[in-house]
């Protein structure tokens, strides 16, 4: 089943503002990558064992992945420190 344009247009909107209110901008590249913190944190907390498995996988996409977690924090404290 093909998702939705409009469905995909609202989801977009979602993601930009949740993005600029995370670190104050929602650039492409940002929201791709508050896209995949997201997606990673959800996977990590509701199947720890499939985190686990790609972790053991592919540890340079886990060392990645903790950059991307570190920047993501820093760009959030940034943003709250400035309000």
């Amino acid at each position: 089943m093909k998702v939705d344009e409009k469905l995909k247009e609202q989801f977009d909107g979602l993601l930009e503002k949740y993005t600029e209110l995370m670190v104050g901008d929602a650039t492409d590249e940002l929201k791709e990558k508050i896209q995949m913190w997201a997606m990673y944190t959800y996977i990590a907390k509701t199947m720890p064992a499939l985190a686990k498995h790609w972790n053991e996988k592919y540890p340079d996409g886990k060392a990645e992945m903790m950059n991307l977690i570190k920047e993501i924090k820093e760009l959030n404290d940034q943003h709250r420190s400035k309000k």
